[in-house]
């Protein structure tokens, strides 16, 4: 296991299974929509204070956080560190995605990271083949990504956020509901993300891991 998984396998909240105290009657409407009535009223005391970050004094913008975030199984204040609202569209940040994927028990790999490629694979839980993923500056020049601020700052965290959308999407879809991109594929920029340097392997190193990094 990556130092990157291990982090976040540490710092993400357990998936709930969608159970809860529902009253007599209700549809699952009207349990959301009183849910969504005391998140709004948490929101607006968070919005007063530092922890909202950019959307300090924006309650309304806070709830929508908060709520995209419930439905993946975030708590509060998780949401307000793993969600962003960019153009008007909510998503994760890439170290948030990679959480919730592996907190479902799918795995991921950062094989390997440099400023020059990211290489990254991962597979669902219970399935023996694995889905590869590569990033490199001539991928990423092909889409006009590298004359970008932060992608000349921070190439390889960039490239490592790159290969995480494109592979989360790709192992585990059904996991991410209405937020498939890494907020950095949608803005361009990086979320102080540790990214350990991760040289490429000899073939034969991996050949009798079965996946182990």
């Amino acid at each position: 296991m990556t130092e990157l998984a291990t982090y976040e396998q540490q710092n993400m909240p357990a998936v709930p299974d969608g159970t809860g105290p529902t009253q007599a009657g209700e549809s699952a409407m009207e349990k959301w929509a009183r849910e969504a009535r005391v998140i709004s009223q948490v929101a607006e005391s968070i919005s007063k204070t530092s922890f909202a970050g950019a959307l300090r004094g924006k309650p309304d913008e806070v709830t929508a956080v908060i709520l995209a975030g419930n439905e993946l199984g975030l708590k509060p204040m998780a949401s307000l560190k793993a969600v962003d609202i960019i153009q008007g569209t909510p998503a994760l940040r890439a170290h948030a995605m990679r959480g919730l994927v592996q907190a479902h028990g799918h795995e991921i790999e950062l094989v390997e990271s440099t400023s020059e490629h990211c290489v990254m694979r991962g597979r669902r839980k219970g399935s023996e083949a694995w889905q590869e993923v590569r990033w490199d500056l001539d991928r990423a020049a092909q889409l006009g990504l590298t004359d970008k601020s932060e992608w000349k700052k921070q190439r390889q965290t960039m490239l490592v956020a790159r290969a995480t959308g494109e592979l989360c999407r790709l192992i585990a879809s059904d996991v991410l509901h209405g937020m498939p991109y890494v907020a950095e594929e949608l803005s361009g920029v990086a979320h102080a993300e540790i990214v350990p340097d991760r040289p490429a392997l000899n073939i034969a190193d991996l050949g009798g891991k079965d996946g182990a990094a």
